[in-house]
């Protein structure tokens, strides 16, 4: 491949559908900047396919997802950026404020808007930051034992970067997910519209290749039509102006938190969550 990467796998075109998988199943696939810059890497090879109709979204091991990785701690200047923003090294809350709208809201809405249909393929685990990469795409297909929560208001702000829980679960389900931080089933996420399709673990896979190869025998030109159409509908209700509006409540809850904490997340959430896991087990 053109792209030697560590942090996914880029499994190339079968039958119009390009296939990537997240591929950091030791760490539950918490998504460092490797990761998230490896990840947007793959989507521009797979839109610049004309083999591809069609994109899945996948992760080895059991768990999609566990949200960002907190123990990272490269820096931006060790990639190549995508956003116009700079100022990424810059001191206080401008340059997190930067580094966010590249890595997190930027990087979601170049994904949510490319003009191919995408498919989340998810199993086990999708927390916090996890949610931001299977919304983005155009459909979800889930296991038996997924999960899905963001519990990051014990952190001390609003929740994640790419803040559509409204229109995912609905208003009032999106207060209760980010005031109570549990997590909703794929039975649940189905019957709220989040998901598509919630099948046996065994037959995830099967089950969303058949779904893309069935969908990739589109032509590609209705599929982009189709697809713009209903993101333009979206787009007309506000969904992009509420990410930004959302985005910058995030970063006065990580000014607070400096102010307060000295950090950019209050210290006692991880001890909250934790509590709240060690319930459910």
């Amino acid at each position: 491949m053109a792209k030697d990467f560590q942090h996914i796998r880029y499994e190339g075109v079968t039958n119009g559908v390009a296939r990537i998988v997240l591929a950091r199943p030791d760490a539950r696939n918490a998504q460092d900047k490797q990761m998230l810059y490896e990840l947007n890497d793959a989507f521009d090879l797979a839109a610049a396919d004309n083999d591809a109709n069609v994109i899945v979204l996948a992760a080895d091991g059991p768990h999609f997802s566990s949200g960002h990785d907190l123990r990272d701690r490269s820096s931006l200047a060790d990639f190549d950026t995508v956003s116009n923003w700079g100022g990424f090294d810059l001191p206080g809350a401008e340059g997190y404020m930067a580094q966010e709208q590249e890595i997190y809201l930027g990087f979601c809405w170049r994904w949510r808007n490319l003009p191919k249909p995408t498919i989340a393929e998810v199993q086990g685990k999708v927390i916090a930051g996890g949610l931001m990469l299977i919304w983005v795409c155009d459909m979800i297909i889930a296991s038996e034992d997924a999960s899905f929560s963001d519990p990051v208001v014990a952190f001390g702000v609003n929740g994640v970067e790419y803040f559509a829980h409204p229109w995912e679960v609905g208003v009032r389900k999106a207060k209760e997910m980010l005031f109570t931080g549990e997590a909703l089933s794929s039975e649940e996420a189905k019957s709220l519209g989040m998901v598509n399709h919630v099948v046996p673990n065994d037959e995830l896979t099967d089950f969303t290749r058949d779904m893309a190869e069935h969908i990739a025998k589109r032509p590609s030109m209705g599929l982009k039509l189709a697809k713009q159409s209903v993101n333009q509908m979206q787009d007309a209700q506000g969904i992009w102006t509420a990410l930004q509006s959302a985005m910058s409540l995030q970063q006065l809850g990580h000014s607070n938190n400096q102010q307060v904490h000295g950090m950019l997340i209050d210290p006692a959430g991880a001890e909250i969550i934790r509590a709240q896991a060690k319930k459910k087990d």
